[in-house]
Parts: structure tokens; sequence; C-alpha cells
């Protein structure tokens, strides 16, 4: 602090007190000085006074007066300032819906694989609605999106549906289970209309098929996560997995078309299930539930199963993720890789490639709006990008997304 304003005082003088004796300066300086040092000595005063005295915050406010040089009256008022922005930026912790208010810690990892398109699209959107009126409670939402024929579906999904389950949730009394299935079924209509209408881009490769585009269509698993429980809509071979003590917790279940109870209802609906490179509903389908894909209707179906989990302590993580990876990595081992990377176990995995996209623009959230200050956690994003590579190691043929949010309530 005196090394800097002696700069400044002997810049000044340097002109007009050059004939002065040295001892006059040296008092000169000496005294400005000791005025800079008073000045400081009130503003840590003015804190300590605003706010209890904190010994960060004073060290803060030295630095500020610092900065504005010999000017008494702008350091008082940069302190002053300065003291009332750490009141505003540090409100009661006491007050419980501020920790509702952080957003979670989350990983995505995003990746077209061996395949030629990427027909994937991921949906993360923290703090989407609030439980009810009444409270400040926020509920968090994710979204993986698996396409087949194209990937408009897909990101039509991504697009809308989060803002179908808030206006249903919001509206109805009836609960999460209501809300989940209501919710998809009007994204089935929309991706319908919007197929009729003729709406296809002019990149999108299902220009040249039917001009109604009915043979394109989404698998889709949310989730909604609050501080109590953890909801989960599935409809297709994409999988939600909760990793709870170690070990995995399936929260939706893939409907393939050999699965007892969806061939029976695929049957009874006048369909059949052919076995061709695996089982296919009228042999062209690898999966019984979806939205779009209205050349199949009513054998494939819109229609979510919906899984409400409370929430534990025990809870570490909940992996989201399309049939990309779950075809070649078990929910154990899933669950094996989160957790060892969120417990800090583990190594970080090589820098990814190009096309390994941990993609916070994709997933449509601005950089840095995360509530503790980071877009996605370093641990989270790891752990996904793990399982990512995973994957691309055990040669999965299909695109391959990936989602680790981190439950636990310890960190």
């Amino acid at each position: 602090m005196a090394e800097i304003y002696r700069g400044v005082v002997s810049e000044n003088e340097a002109s007009s007190t050059s004939c002065e004796p040295s001892s006059r300066i040296a008092r000169r300086r000496r005294m400005e000085i000791r005025r800079l040092r008073f000045v400081a000595g009130v503003a840590s005063t003015e804190t300590e006074a605003d706010d209890m005295g904190t010994h960060k915050r004073q060290k803060l406010q030295v630095y500020s007066s610092t900065r504005s040089g010999s000017n008494i009256s702008p350091c008082s008022r940069d302190c002053q300032n300065a003291v009332e922005n750490c009141g505003a930026e540090h409100p009661d912790e006491n007050k419980p819906f501020e920790k509702d208010q952080l957003f979670p810690k989350f990983g995505v990892a995003s990746v077209c694989g061996r395949r030629r398109d990427m027909e994937d699209a991921v949906a993360i959107h923290p703090s989407f609605c609030r439980k009810d009126q009444e409270t400040t409670t926020e509920l968090h939402f994710f979204g993986v999106y698996d396409g087949h024929g194209c990937s408009h579906v897909a990101v039509k999904c991504k697009e809308r549906l989060h803002e179908l389950v808030k206006e249903e949730f919001g509206g109805i009394k009836e609960g999460w289970k209501s809300a989940m299935e209501r919710s998809f079924r009007r994204m089935d209509k929309e991706v319908i209309a919007w197929n009729q209408g003729v709406e296809v881009r002019a990149n999108c490769k299902c220009e040249m098929q039917t001009p109604e585009c009915d043979a394109v269509g989404s698998a889709a698993v949310v989730a909604v996560v609050s501080p109590d429980k953890i909801v989960v809509a599935n409809c297709g071979d994409s999988r939600a997995v909760l990793c709870r003590n170690g070990k995995p917790l399936p929260l939706s279940s893939d409907h393939k078309p050999d699965r007892p109870d969806e061939l029976n209802r695929i049957e009874n609906a006048g369909g059949r299930v052919i076995y061709w490179d695996g089982p296919r509903v009228l042999g062209v389908l690898a999966m019984s539930r979806a939205i779009g894909d209205n050349y199949l209707k009513p054998y494939v179906s819109c229609e979510p199963e919906v899984t409400i989990m409370d929430r534990t302590a025990e809870d570490d993580c909940l992996i989201i993720a399309s049939d990309g990876l779950w075809d070649v990595v078990s929910n154990e081992t899933a669950c094996v890789v989160a957790r060892t990377c969120l417990r800090g176990k583990g190594h970080a995995p090589a820098p990814c490639s190009p096309r390994l996209v941990e993609n916070n623009e994709a997933v449509g959230i601005p950089a840095g709006s995360s509530g503790s200050g980071e877009m996605s956690d370093k641990a989270c994003s790891e752990a996904s990008m793990l399982l990512t590579k995973m994957a691309l190691a055990r040669h999965s043929t299909d695109n391959v997304s990936v989602v680790v949010v981190n439950l636990r309530k310890d960190t």
C-alpha cells in the first residue's frame, strides 16, 4: 500500500519540489502514507460495523481502498458499496429455499459413435418449475431422447417436453403419474401434427421418404428431481438407473417387443412381433413404445411408465442414458464407474475427441448459469465421459448419450 502511494507522490513532486530539502520531502511522504493508512482503517471499521467484520471481507475492503488512490471520499464510497454488495451476494443462509434453489451437480456426454447420423438429443433444465405455488422448492428436469428414422422427433421432444410437463403438473391435482402421461400424449400429438404439416427442415434426411414422415420417432426417458423425490417417466428402450449405496436400482424398464406384457398388448391390438435381427414390431421397430411412429400405431404406444422414488441419504447418483450405453454396459458396471468418479477415486479420462461432446449448448443451457457457479460438475462430467468411452470401447453400434446427476446431499 505504501509503495503504491510513494510512487504516485514521487511522480507529482519530481518537477515542482526538486529544490526542497530531502528531509522535508521525507516528512511529507510519511504524513501522506499515514493519512492513507488511516483511510484504510476507517474502511475496515465501516466493514466491521456493517457486516460483523469477517476477516475475508476486511481484506476485500482494504484492497478496494488501495486501488482508489489518495482521494478519501471515493475510497469511502467504494468501501460502503462493496460492503452492501457483499451483503446482497450472501443472503441469510438460514432461509430454507436457498438450498433448494441450488442447481444439482450433473455431467453430460453425447457421441455419434459408429452411426452415420446423430439422432440423440439431451435436455437439462435446472429449476424448470416449482413444486407448488405456496413453496419455493425447485424441480429439475433431465431428459434423454433417442431418435430413430431421423433426429427431428428427438429434437422436438428436447424443445417441448419439459414445457408440457411443467404445464400439466401445474394444472392438475392427480399427481406426477397423470401429469407425465398427459405430457407424453400431448408430445406425441404435437410431433404427428408437425410431421403431417411437412415442416421438416431442408437438411433433414427423412424428407426423401414419405411426405408425412410417419416412420420417424424417438424413445424418451425423463427424470424430475426434487429435494425429496425422483420421478422417472420412460417410453422406449432408454433407461434411468439410481445408484444407491453402491447398488443399481433401475427406475425404468426397457420397452422391448418380446417383454411378456408388451408382447400380449401388441398381439391383443392385432399386431405381431417378428424376429428380424431381434424382436421387432411388425418386423420393423425394435421397441414397443415410442413418441411418433404414426405408421405403427396402435401397436407402438406413447404411454410412459412412471416411477416415483423417495430420495435417501444413501443415494449416490442418477444415470440416464440411451440404449447405446445399456446395450454393452450393465447397470452394475455403470454404477461402479459413476460412483468411483464421484468419490474421487478414479482418474480423469483423456481429453475427449471432437465428436465426444460435453455439450452445455446442446442441452440448451447458457454457459455459466449453474447455481453453484459452474455449468456442470467436473466429477459428473468425468463419469459421463468415461461411461460413453466405455460403450465405444465395447463396440456399441448406436449413438451414446449419458447424463450423470450427483444426488449426494453432503456435496
